[in-house]
């Protein structure tokens, strides 16, 4: 096994914070839509430190945003099975070959009060800090069109937008692509000290040494 540096996960948010839940709360969609072809497993599904990926980043996302909603389409019914926190809201992308953006447009549409913005990620970057959840949270209360947080210089996940944005991303037509919109958007760059911001679990070898950092 690889050598890799070490991410403590024993941060926890409760849910139940009432300093959290007293400011107004944008929601959250998780994008695990996708085939994991290339990880050859369930990427929703993988687990770390006791929880799949997903359940992990609803409860993380969940202690700043509401609703949670997870995006489906391939695997769909295992991933409902095997999805373990209370709260959790699907939508299904019905063509989610068709990429990104129409699962994220699927997840909008689900959104019933888009007035707060949204953070949006994939499920394959499961270990963003709450810290970090709560930052883009406080950056959309404060006006913010687009943000994103940056560790070491690179942007990362959630991507955090404001209502007007997510309904222009809404009006996107098939084959376009959400970055090239968020691109004309003046976006404000929130540095953290989370690597998890960037970690991306897409193959194997990705996951292997996603348990390294953490074991």
């Amino acid at each position: 096994m690889a050598e890799c540096g070490k991410i403590d996960l024993r941060e926890r948010v409760p849910a139940d914070d009432p300093e959290v839940n007293s400011k107004p709360s944008p929601a959250a969609i998780i994008l695990a839509a996708g085939a994991s072809s290339r990880m050859g497993r369930v990427k929703a599904l993988l687990e770390i430190d006791g929880e799949t990926f997903l359940d992990r980043l609803a409860r993380v996302l969940g202690a700043h945003c509401d609703p949670v909603i997870a995006v489906l389409g391939h695997h769909a019914d295992a991933i409902r099975e095997g999805a373990r926190t209370p709260g959790i809201q699907i939508a299904v992308n019905p063509d989610p070959d068709l990429g990104m953006l129409s699962s994220l447009q699927a997840g909008l549409r689900a959104v019933p009060d888009l007035s707060y913005g949204v953070l949006f990620t994939p499920v394959d970057v499961p270990l963003v800090s709450g810290a970090t959840a709560g930052l883009l949270a406080e950056a959309l209360s404060g006006g913010a069109a687009v943000a994103v947080p940056v560790y070491g210089g690179k942007r990362g996940h959630p991507v955090a937008i404001s209502r007007a944005v997510a309904e222009r991303m809404l009006a996107l037509p098939n084959g376009a692509r959400a970055n090239e919109l968020l691109r004309t958007e003046s976006a404000v760059e929130i540095p953290v000290e989370d690597a998890g911001v960037l970690l991306e679990v897409d193959t194997p070898k990705d996951y292997e040494e996603l348990l390294c950092r953490v074991g």
